[in-house]
């Protein structure tokens, strides 16, 4: 049986190495990109499910949420800004893949199929980020959270929810950080004294969302070369 998938954020990065690692001679995969809606709008999540279950033949099976954005949100930055910032944040990066994991359930449910979530958090989500990155770690521990709840609440039927916490992976953005902010010195915080691969994130995905055995569902991933522990 072909299992279909779709992924959000599947343009490069992270998101382009889950589609590659994903795309088998038994799935298929629709990868959504930023050209595919703007998830910042509240609308866009509803309409980008009602499209991808066309291209996917009516039936989704494994859904990855990996779409995000990191932009700083200065402490003192005007309230209108600041607020401005967070909400973006927290619709983007949590509130887009709630909707998306809701119409998931609502459609396993539905089928009486089951199916599997991945959701795609950060090492912010337990260790905290930067001072002007308080609304990117919130909302990655709020998907931490959500992937808990969901695992704890459907299980019975046979969803499952995994999330993958990354720490710096060697993507484009994180490669411009790391140089602006001196590589040496952040490198030096990482224990494997590297930063993750693209693919190695993908490999996790890719078993979360194929092979990983249903009594695991609900577990959270590390992908941060012991970084940070817990």
């Amino acid at each position: 049986m072909t299992i279909r998938i779709l992924i959000t954020g599947a343009s490069r990065g992270i998101g382009g190495a889950i589609a590659e690692a994903l795309t088998t001679d038994v799935t298929k995969v629709v990868a959504l990109s930023s050209a595919d809606g703007d998830l910042s709008d509240p609308s866009v999540p509803d309409a980008l499910w009602r499209t991808s279950l066309d291209r996917l033949d009516g039936r989704i099976d494994v859904l990855v949420n990996n779409a995000g954005i990191f932009e700083a949100n200065p402490l003192d930055a005007p309230t209108a800004d600041w607020l401005s910032g967070w909400s973006r944040t927290m619709q983007v990066n949590l509130t887009a893949s709630a909707l998306l994991c809701r119409h998931a359930v609502r459609h396993w449910q539905d089928r009486g199929s089951g199916g599997r979530i991945v959701n795609i958090a950060s090492r912010a989500a337990y260790r905290g980020d930067s001072p002007a990155h308080w609304h990117y770690a919130a909302s990655k521990a709020g998907m931490v959270a959500m992937t808990k709840t969901i695992a704890r609440g459907y299980a019975k039927e046979g969803i499952l929810a995994f999330a993958i916490c990354p720490g710096f992976t060697m993507t484009g953005m994180a490669a411009d950080y790391l140089e602006s902010r001196g590589g040496d010195k952040l490198l030096a915080d990482i224990p494997l004294g590297r930063v993750a691969m693209p693919g190695e994130v993908g490999e996790m995905a890719r078993w979360c969302a194929l092979d990983a055995p249903a009594s695991m569902t609900g577990a959270v991933l590390d992908v941060n070369g012991a970084s940070y522990v817990r």
